[in-house]
């Protein structure tokens, strides 16, 4: 997704169901493990990586937590 702009990550990910933001969270995770590690043994060449794996995470969490708010206020 890194190759697309902002907004289409974002239009993309709200077409996701809550299950494959899931799967993408954790993907996320493993790919941030795999850079923090290879960045510790300098062999990662882009640095970036590192900053947009976890902003991607958090956008994805952003956008669950929008959801489960949306659900408790229909409920009321």
């Amino acid at each position: 997704m890194a190759e697309l702009k902002l907004t289409q990550v974002r239009a993309q990910m709200r077409e996701m169901t809550d299950a494959e933001l899931h799967n993408e969270i954790a993907a996320q995770r493993a790919s941030l493990y795999d850079f923090r590690r290879r960045n510790a043994m300098k062999q990662l060449d882009n640095t970036m990586a590192i900053r947009n794996a976890r902003r991607q995470i958090a956008r994805s969490m952003t956008l669950l937590r929008e959801r489960e708010l949306a659900v408790q206020k229909e409920a009321k």
